[in-house]
């Protein structure tokens, strides 16, 4: 009997994987063209050693990011302190490391906010079209009309200066971006046969909107998401570094360059390592982004 059920278990497996053949052999496709794609490669280990460093940030370091020793304020990098201390005695390298959880924590609120708040509104624009697509691009419009970091700095400073209120502004100035890209994918969908048939069975704009457009419409906004998470980062330290990002004693990377900048010429290690940090993780999400972009190019996969 048992063997019985082993054979038809081994069946059940073998069906499952025949249907899901094609599936299968279209994530092969990706991966070989990740790993023929040296930037997205390059890419993908910065950052996977970004969310390494923010996750595993207490096993890195012993020293406190905020707790100051002013015995030992502005020492140069050594065996003791890789990167230094700062005019408090605080550790820089310890401020680097939890800054990252800093940065991790502002790049998935602002995706989550500006990607939602985006999609919502392309995808109404796209699907009702006429009025309604007006109104809201044109809403649109007005917060593009705006340098975002400028647009960034009115929305803190009105709010006031501190961690949440620099997260709520970069996603308001932020989601203008995916709601275009959205709409588009939005008109394109909605125009589809399949689409006309789902509304002739009764089915409500609501239900087509959430289980039919927005799946076919995502897509391209994960892509741009990818390649503007870098922007939020230079964004946020931009904020930080005026002033009205994350308050001292917050170890946010562009906070810790705007605190050294009295120290440039001697004390450099101040500034040097976070502003290092910066470029590198950008520059992994902007490589990450730019591969990820190519391997879904329909040229490249056929």
């Amino acid at each position: 009997m048992s063997e019985v059920k082993g054979v038809a278990q081994k069946g059940r497996f073998k069906l499952f994987l025949e249907r899901r053949k094609p599936i299968i052999e279209d994530w092969k496709h990706t991966f070989y063209l990740w790993k023929s794609t040296t930037l997205a490669m390059v890419g993908t280990v910065i950052i996977f050693v970004f969310f390494g460093i923010a996750i595993f940030a207490p096993l890195l370091t012993s020293y406190d990011p905020i707790a100051q020793d002013l015995d030992n304020r502005l020492l140069p990098p050594s065996s003791q302190h890789l990167f230094g201390t700062d005019q408090y005695g605080r550790d820089v390298f310890s401020r680097v490391i939890y800054g990252s959880r800093v940065e991790l924590w502002i790049i998935f609120i602002v995706s989550i906010i500006s990607v939602g708040i985006g999609t919502l509104v392309g995808i109404i624009a796209g699907y009702f079209g006429g009025a309604v697509d007006e109104v809201l691009m044109r809403i649109t419009d007005m917060f593009l009309a705006f340098p975002r970091l400028v647009l960034a700095m009115a929305f803190t400073a009105s709010l006031g200066p501190n961690l949440t209120n620099t997260i709520i502004a970069i996603s308001f100035v932020d989601w203008t971006v995916y709601a275009r890209l959205a709409r588009a994918e939005a008109i394109k969908v909605k125009s589809q046969p399949y689409i006309e048939a789902i509304r002739g069975l009764g089915a409500k704009n609501t239900r087509i909107m959430a289980f039919h457009v927005l799946p076919m419409s995502i897509s391209p906004v994960i892509v741009q998401l990818t390649l503007r998470m870098g922007t939020i980062i230079l964004t946020a330290a931009g904020l930080g570094f005026l002033g009205l990002g994350a308050q001292p004693p917050i170890p946010e990377w562009g906070a810790i360059v705007s605190d050294g900048r009295s120290y440039l010429v001697q004390q450099w290690w101040i500034t040097t390592f976070p502003g290092l940090a910066i470029a590198i993780v950008v520059l992994g999400f902007n490589l990450l982004g730019d591969g990820i972009r190519d391997i879904l190019d329909p040229r490249l996969r056929r």
